[in-house]
């Protein structure tokens, strides 16, 4: 069976698209492809983070934990994530250029009666692709930690490739909603109705791009939801459209290493049906 054929092809309505969001109509496909797109877009989506903190000076008020784990969920520039190795696909014995990433950070307060913040925009990186996000040349960066004179924050960071599924910081998504059926059509919804359903379960903004039932409409029961309203906000790590064109591209490998699977399984070995394991 071909999932992806001309019949079964999804398709996609863009409505909005800005630097930091995404909005999409997704058709043509069934419940169980919509929702494993929106999963992996959650958690499957390689970015790039701050893995390995070295701490060279600390002599600020916070803990190097606290630090560390700030530092990890600050989002770098992810878009050539894929020209950086797995650590777990890479020969080296512990970072290299290959699978890795080092920033570093080094700042010092230095002045009477003045705190001094630690940003985001203190960290230099030695890979100019990958660099914390930033809005802008007035951006101030996500502040890290605060200064007074003499306290100073000296520290070595390895940043390397992963996905959400091992931790969040590597999470290119900041919110995925996900929505079908906005009328409850399918009744999949189970209302709790104390006088007016329609004033106490309003439909949602997305009922304005499908269709209303009819008043006399008689229920399907064998009816399937085929439309589904995505909306996607990054943390500015991958643009939304790459975020939403990389998950799809994870979905295609997953369903071919599953079909590859089942016709290695169904090649008859010398004219025989191959013999399966029943235990």
């Amino acid at each position: 069976m071909d999932l992806f054929s001309p019949a079964n092809k999804p398709e996609i309505r863009i409505q909005e698209l800005t630097g930091e969001r995404i909005k999409f109509i997704l058709t043509n496909t069934d419940l169980s492809m919509a929702n494993a797109l929106r999963r992996i877009m959650m958690s499957e989506v390689a970015t790039i983070a701050i893995d390995m903190v070295q701490f060279d000076l600390n002599t600020s008020v916070l803990a190097d934990e606290f630090i560390a784990h700030r530092l990890g969920l600050i989002p770098l520039d992810s878009t050539e994530a894929d020209k950086i190795k797995y650590p777990r696909d890479c020969n080296c014995s512990g970072a290299c250029k290959e699978c890795s990433v080092e920033l570093n950070l080094h700042v010092k307060c230095t002045e009477e009666d003045t705190t001094k913040d630690v940003t985001s925009k203190d960290l230099v990186s030695h890979d100019p692709r990958f660099t914390p996000i930033t809005e802008g040349p007035k951006d101030a960066g996500i502040l890290i930690a605060k200064l007074r004179k003499g306290q100073e924050i000296k520290v070595k960071c390895i940043a390397k490739k992963g996905v959400a599924k091992e931790h969040a910081k590597w999470s290119p998504c900041a919110a995925v909603a996900f929505e079908y059926d906005p009328f409850n059509k399918l009744r999949h919804t189970h209302y709790w109705i104390e006088e007016d359903e329609k004033k106490e379960w309003p439909p949602s903004k997305n009922a304005n791009d499908d269709f209303p039932p009819l008043d006399d409409e008689i229920f399907d029961f064998t009816a399937r939801p085929n439309r589904f309203y995505f909306e996607i906000e990054t943390i500015g790590s991958m643009k939304p459209e790459d975020i939403v064109m990389n998950a799809f591209k994870k979905l295609l490998e997953k369903i071919s290493s599953i079909q590859m699977g089942l016709h290695s399984n169904d090649v008859p070995i010398n004219g025989r049906e191959p013999t399966r394991d029943v235990f």
